[in-house]
C-alpha cells in the first residue's frame, strides 16, 4: 500500500476504534465539514440521506445509540486508495423501539480521508432487516 493510502486507512480504522469513546476520542479525527450517509427507512429516527458537520454527527450518533444496539461487528476485509477506505463486514442488533434482533447482516463502508481526517462516512447496510426489525411489535 502506498503512503497515501496506508495513512487513510490508519485514520478510518482509528475512527472506528474511537466510535466506542465518545466525542472526544472520535472528534480530532473527523473533517468540519464531514458527511456521513445511509439511506433505508426514513422512518427510523437514525436513517437519513446524509448529515453534514461534527455537530450535527455527534446528536445523529446520540439518536443513533439510543436506538439500537449492537450485539456483533466484525470487520471481515478493508483496503485503501489514496484517499478511499472501504470496509466491509458482518453486524447483528436490537433495535430498542421494539426490542428487536435484526439477525446477522452485511454492511459496507466507504470512507473517505482529507488530510488526516475523515470527511465522508458512506455506510450501506441491509436498511430492508433494519425496518423489519424496529417496526416489529410484540
Amino acid at each position: 500500500m502506498d503512503e497515501t493510502s496506508q495513512k487513510s486507512f490508519d485514520t478510518v480504522m482509528a475512527f472506528m476504534g474511537a466510535m466506542g469513546q465518545g466525542p472526544d476520542a472520535m472528534s480530532p479525527l473527523m473533517a468540519d465539514d464531514m458527511v456521513w450517509r445511509n439511506e433505508g427507512d426514513k422512518s427510523i429516527p437514525w436513517v437519513h440521506g446524509g448529515i453534514e458537520g461534527k455537530e450535527a454527527i455527534f446528536e445523529f450518533l446520540g439518536v443513533f445509540g439510543a436506538g439500537l444496539q449492537t450485539t456483533k461487528w466484525e470487520n471481515t476485509d478493508a483496503f485503501a486508495s489514496g484517499d478511499t477506505v472501504a470496509v466491509f463486514g458482518v453486524m447483528n442488533g436490537i433495535t430498542t423501539a421494539s426490542g428487536q434482533e435484526i439477525g446477522e447482516f452485511s454492511f459496507a463502508l466507504r470512507a473517505k480521508v482529507r488530510d488526516g481526517q475523515v470527511v465522508l462516512w458512506h455506510w450501506f447496510e441491509d436498511s430492508f432487516a433494519l425496518s423489519q426489525a424496529y417496526h416489529k411489535r410484540g
